[in-house]
């Protein structure tokens, strides 16, 4: 299953390059909080704010959150709401996006390895910027739908001082694809997201990991983008 897993990332992480690509650098930082009030609900809190390599522009932030049902301990759904503001360099502004979304998530373990299979569908009203011939800027809405499928493995290396803390490797590929007509990409493959790097895990509630983030961006109207990113991410699960 790990060999499988690691071959259908590899294929997924290569699905979008094209020969005219820019590169450039990003740092990712995020907070990502499961909190379970009864045996099946609980709710979702996400903070996200993505800055350039030198940590002086704040390219984009996001704020999510939703209502969680465990059907199990492998198995649960969500519902919810997601507000993106993302810097537009030629507008020299902000523009903004509403989102809903909905997912599965599936959880499988083998003694202390982990495999998660999300799905995710988003309902996006995104904010498009445009400059005037006047030199104003004005801006419409438009409407996309989009599908993401994410695969994640954490595979347990050492034991640190305790039984409760050890060191792990992820390794992470999504992939978004676009459904239907929309004006926020017409490509099929919007982008693609592939993640190594290591984790600290203290008594399976609080995960720390530092990796190495590669985006890929396809573009309608210009050159894809390839981001390398590092990528810190900060995830809490607790039982209220």
């Amino acid at each position: 299953m790990k060999i499988v897993f690691t071959v259908i990332s590899l294929i997924c992480f290569s699905l979008g390059f094209s020969q005219k690509t820019n590169q450039d650098q990003r740092i990712w930082m995020a907070y990502t909080g499961q909190y379970k009030a009864s045996p099946h609900w609980g709710y979702h809190m996400e903070a996200q704010f993505r800055m350039d390599n030198q940590l002086e522009q704040n390219l984009q932030n996001l704020f999510r959150i939703g209502a969680v049902y465990h059907f199990s301990e492998a198995k649960n759904i969500t519902a919810g709401y997601a507000l993106v503001n993302t810097y537009n360099a030629t507008a020299d502004d902000f523009f903004k996006e509403n989102r809903l979304w909905e997912q599965y998530q599936v959880t499988q373990k083998w003694s202390k390895d982990v495999l998660v299979n999300r799905f995710r569908l988003e309902q996006r009203w995104v904010e498009q910027l445009s400059i005037s011939e006047f030199d104003q800027i004005t801006s419409k809405t438009v409407y996309q739908n989009r599908f993401r499928v994410l695969n994640r493995f954490l595979w347990h290396l050492i034991q640190l001082k305790s039984e409760k803390e050890s060191l792990y490797l992820v390794l992470q590929n999504e992939l978004f694809v676009t459904i239907g007509q929309n004006s926020v990409n017409s490509k099929v493959i919007d982008q693609n997201r592939f993640l190594v790097g290591f984790g600290l895990n203290y008594n399976n509630t609080i995960r720390l990991e530092l990796g190495y983030l590669n985006h890929y961006i396809t573009s309608t109207s210009s050159n894809d983008l390839m981001n390398h990113t590092i990528s810190i991410s900060l995830f809490h699960n607790i039982v209220l």
